[in-house]
Parts: C-alpha cells; sequence; structure tokens
C-alpha cells in the first residue's frame, strides 16, 4: 500500500468581512481593521434618547467638529483590545518589579524626608485628577462618533484608573493609608487643589465630546504630565527620590505613548478643514489658561522660585506640541 502526501493550497472564498473588504479591498486584514471599522451602528435604532429626542443615539452633531469620515482618526499605535491589554499587561509587570524591590530592599525609608513630603503634597491628590480623566474619556467613549476614535478613549479612561491606583499604592509605600485620607481632604478643602478641582469639575458639563477630548486629554494632560513626570520627576531623581521616580515610571512611558495617539487625531481633525482648525486652536486657548492657572500652585510648591520659569518652558514645548499638529495657538 502506498500514501502519497501533496500540499493542496485551499484558495478562501473571501479575505475578510464584507463592510471592511467594502473599505480596503478583498484582501488578508489586519486585527485592528476588523476591530475597528465600519464597527458602529448607524441606522435601525430601535428608539431615540429620551433625554435629547432630537438626537440619534450616536449622531455626528453632538460635536462643532465635521469630518467626512469619522475612521480617518485611527490610532497609530493600532490598538484593539487584545494588543492593548498585552501592551498593559508588559508596563504592568515592569511596575510591579519596581514596587517589589522598593518594598523588598526598604528603599522608601531611606527617601528624604522633604522629597517623601512633596510626593505626598502633589502626587496623591492627582488620583482625584485622574478619576475625572477616567470620567471624561468615558463620556467620549459614549456619546463619540466612530469606533477609531471611541475605542481608544476608552482605554484611555481605563488607564486613568490604572494611574490612580499606582498613585495609591506610592501614597501607602511612602507612609500608609492615612495619606490617602489626607490628599482627599486637600483635594476637597486644601486652597492649593481648589483651581484644580473647580477645572477638573467643569469638564463634567462640557457636552461636545470633541471639545472634552481637547480640553483633557491634549490640554490638561499635555501641561500637567511634563510638569509632574519629567520636571519634577527630575527633581526627585537629583535628590534622593529615585524609589518614587521607579513607583511613577508607567505615568512617563504612558504619557509619552498616548501623547502621540492625541497628536495623531488632533493633525488629522485640523487638516480636515479650516472651520475645524480655527474651532480647536479656540479650545486649547480656552482651556490653556486655566489650566496653567490651576498648576501655578502646584509648581509653587514643587519648584519654589524656578515655578515660572519651569510653567513657562513647559507651556513652550506644549504651543510648539500643538503648532506640529496643525492649530494655531500663540496669542
Amino acid at each position: 500500500m502506498q500514501i502519497d502526501l501533496r500540499t493542496v493550497a485551499i484558495k478562501p472564498v473571501r479575505q475578510t468581512f464584507d463592510h471592511i473588504a467594502r473599505r480596503f479591498g478583498d484582501k488578508p486584514a489586519s486585527r485592528y481593521q476588523e476591530g475597528t471599522y465600519d464597527i458602529q451602528q448607524t441606522d435601525i435604532f430601535h428608539y431615540r434618547p429620551m433625554w435629547e429626542p432630537e438626537l440619534q443615539l450616536f449622531d455626528k452633531r453632538r460635536t462643532k467638529v465635521e469630518m467626512k469620515d469619522w475612521y480617518a482618526l485611527k490610532d497609530p499605535r493600532q490598538f484593539y483590545y487584545g494588543a492593548w491589554t498585552i501592551a498593559r499587561a508588559r508596563q504592568q509587570d515592569a511596575a510591579e518589579s519596581s514596587f517589589d524591590m522598593i518594598e523588598e530592599r526598604g528603599l522608601a525609608e531611606i527617601v528624604p524626608a522633604e522629597q517623601k513630603r512633596l510626593a505626598l503634597d502633589l502626587l496623591v491628590p492627582l488620583r482625584h485628577v485622574e478619576w475625572g480623566g477616567n470620567m471624561g474619556n468615558s463620556y467620549i467613549c459614549a456619546y463619540g462618533y466612530g469606533t477609531a476614535i471611541s475605542q481608544p478613549c476608552m482605554y484611555h479612561a481605563m488607564d486613568h484608573l490604572a494611574v490612580a491606583q499606582y498613585l495609591t499604592r506610592m501614597a501607602l509605600v511612602l507612609d500608609g493609608p492615612d495619606e490617602l485620607d489626607a490628599a482627599k481632604e486637600a483635594w476637597m478643602n486644601g486652597a492649593m487643589w481648589q483651581p484644580m478641582r473647580q477645572l477638573v469639575e467643569n469638564l463634567f458639563v462640557v457636552q461636545d465630546w470633541f471639545e472634552v477630548f481637547v480640553a483633557q486629554n491634549l490640554v490638561l494632560e499635555g501641561l500637567l504630565y511634563p510638569l509632574v513626570y519629567d520636571y519634577l520627576d527630575g527633581e526627585f531623581s537629583a535628590k534622593g527620590g529615585t524609589a518614587i521616580s521607579m513607583m511613577t515610571r508607567f505615568m512617563g512611558e504612558w504619557s509619552v505613548e498616548t501623547a502621540k495617539w492625541v497628536d495623531a487625531q488632533i493633525k488629522v481633525a485640523a487638516a480636515e478643514s479650516a472651520a475645524n482648525k480655527a474651532l480647536l486652536s479656540d479650545w486649547v486657548k480656552q482651556y490653556r489658561a486655566p489650566v496653567l492657572a490651576a498648576l501655578a500652585p502646584l509648581a509653587a510648591r514643587a519648584f519654589g522660585d524656578k515655578a515660572d520659569s519651569v510653567l513657562a518652558e513647559v507651556t513652550a514645548q506644549f504651543n510648539a506640541r500643538c503648532a506640529k499638529a496643525g492649530l494655531t495657538v500663540q496669542e
């Protein structure tokens, strides 16, 4: 008896889903394409929102920004759920290693008292700012148009909870659970934090979801994160607070990564039309001033006499970033 083995190539009837083939052609698609494009429902809605009967559940009119194709706002990281969880799992492993090393070797005990107090006063209350970021991006995901923008905003919302958890854990490592109560009291009643609290809570009632995207993800985070996780982190490292820098490693890496995604969205939306560019530029100028006002007392606590110069550097870098994205934000 003889058995002959041979390879048979079976040509698939179709290479991908029909809605992907209509956009990219009938060829193998990436996981990101299949998990992102043309997924959002556009018709056959069972009901209109009872609280806004003049609008559909998913409606382009929920923002003043206009796009011919909302799926042009693609994520340069190519994040779909699987890719996002894998990327964050790697970063979590690195963060856990840092925390384990700090706790095992008692590195928190050798941080100078002044640096420890500075971290507790400035970083731990930021847990509440991160909660605001979670709320804002959850709102964008709920009311935004097009999976290409709403999907990564949901990931961004959950990342804010991760940052809040790392800040919580840092407080526990440095001093203990009482610091969480102290941080909440500072957030609710401390004079230094009230401009930031007002800013965060005002964003809760902004209805235009793209305006929230600009105010939260571009302006607030674009000024806050460099100030705290770049300039202030450098102060910690230079003055014996290396353990603090290790515990905030995720935030620094995450802010650089997400800035590329935010900039890509702004650049595409601004290039769509002159009206979009003017609108986005106006939003940046509208929110830049209150954000800087909210950061001023934090910078004064962190940098003392150097606060104004540090804020000026952060602002100049932010303005250059906006200009690179196609906006006109100089006064």
